[in-house]
């Protein structure tokens, strides 16, 4: 299946968060998205299939003390990612998540990236670890639902 990565536009965000809803717990008012590809919009990409955006990443920078250098860092920090079912195990979430990591590391210099997982997403976890992201702390009760997430942190 071929496909391309590009960043979003603001044309896109309707359908990106189409693909949110359909495929995450956890949604943001159409500001949030706004915001983040405004502020953010060199780290925020779109994945797509025949003229069809399928997937997305959203990150954003932020200064604080590391998840890794307990110095501080300008980090990035990896806020919603999601593949359409369909589309997944292609290759694309990993794409995405490539795509990203290289323009926070070389567009907006951060020396870190982190995420939080559900700690029974094994697909994502799996996906996350190729990519070099530890495991550094459980957050207890992080989502509304009231499961753990992992706190996962790479170096860049």
């Amino acid at each position: 299946m071929k496909y391309i990565v590009r960043n979003a536009k603001e044309g896109d965000l309707l359908t990106i968060i189409n693909i949110n809803l359909q495929t995450l717990p956890e949604h943001y008012p159409y500001e949030f998205w706004l915001e983040h590809l405004r502020k953010w919009g060199k780290a925020f990409f779109v994945a797509e299939v025949d003229n069809l955006v399928v997937g997305y990443v959203m990150a954003r920078v932020e200064l604080g003390f590391g998840h890794l250098s307990k110095r501080l860092t300008r980090m990035g920090h990896i806020i919603s990612i999601a593949v359409l079912p369909n589309y997944r195990r292609k290759g694309i979430g990993k794409a995405l998540m490539l795509a990203c990591i290289d323009s926070l590391k070389n567009h907006y210099k951060a020396s870190e990236v982190y995420l939080e997982v559900r700690v029974s997403n094994e697909p994502a976890i799996k996906l996350y670890e190729a990519l070099g992201f530890k495991k550094v702390k459980i957050l207890e009760s992080y989502y509304l639902d009231g499961e753990n997430a992992y706190l996962m942190a790479k170096k860049l």
